[in-house]
């Protein structure tokens, strides 16, 4: 009798400890940054990679510019095209604007990956502070 008595302790033990640790995993993903912002798998090369909705955010320094385009040159000397639109947003310390954009600018744009690689923006944001670790 003794014996079956300490065997169930043990099972409610382990089912109630099983349950905690499902429990606070469950908690956890909820207070997650990706659950809440996509997934984003860190920077890389000098680009962040999200894999929700097409999203594709862009960071380096303005080697070519015209009205419609910029060209950003990534860490890792790579380049992206970034397309400009009537509906895309400028931000720096102060309101910013399409004239804003010059060779030689660190840039961090946010926007919608096209097809072809090149990245449609939603958001330009000039001489971005990134934190370093």
């Amino acid at each position: 009798m003794k014996n079956n008595m300490i065997a169930i302790i043990i099972v409610v033990a382990l089912v109630v400890g099983a349950g905690g640790f499902f429990a606070g995993m469950k908690y956890q993903e909820s207070k997650s940054p990706a659950g809440r912002f996509g997934n984003f798998q860190g920077a890389r090369n000098g680009n962040f990679e999200q894999r929700t909705q097409g999203v594709r955010p862009v960071n380096g320094e303005i080697i070519s510019s015209d009205d419609k385009s910029i060209t950003v040159k990534l860490q890792d000397g790579s380049s992206k095209i970034v397309l400009l639109n009537d509906t895309t947003t400028f931000s720096k310390s102060a309101e910013g604007s399409k004239s804003d954009l010059k060779t030689g600018e660190k840039v961090a744009v946010f926007g919608i990956e096209n097809s072809d690689g090149t990245v449609t923006a939603q958001n330009v944001q000039l001489n971005p502070q990134f934190r370093r670790k």
